[in-house]
């Protein structure tokens, strides 16, 4: 199981890398929203998740979880989504004003 999660999280990140490194706004939007669910997925994973447990310390119970995790990852996922609305937000509006969406305005040859 954590070879499939390694697996999913790795090839959420090279593909979020490739797309980073397109040329257009939108597929530059969509990389990082990948790379954002990667490293989602990664804080997730390495906050070593137990179900049934209580994520507060208690004197009758037998263990616990540690919250922050799942508290960062919540956080994480309302920034990434602000960030993705305002990134997509911008890249209409130069898409608008430049009349392409090639990232540094020019078209291509």
């Amino acid at each position: 199981m954590e070879a499939l999660l390694s697996l999913i999280i790795g090839l959420l990140t090279a593909c979020g890398i490739y797309l980073l490194l397109r040329a257009r706004t939108f597929p530059v939007v969509l990389g990082l929203s990948l790379l954002s669910y990667a490293v989602n997925l990664f804080l997730f994973a390495m906050g070593r998740l137990a179900i049934g447990r209580a994520p507060i310390i208690t004197p009758g119970a037998a263990g616990y979880t540690d919250p922050l995790p799942q508290a960062l990852v919540l956080t994480a996922i309302v920034i990434g989504f602000a960030m993705t609305a305002f990134v997509i937000m911008l890249a209409l509006k130069a898409r608008a004003e430049l009349g392409n969406d090639h990232v540094d305005g020019t078209h291509e040859p």
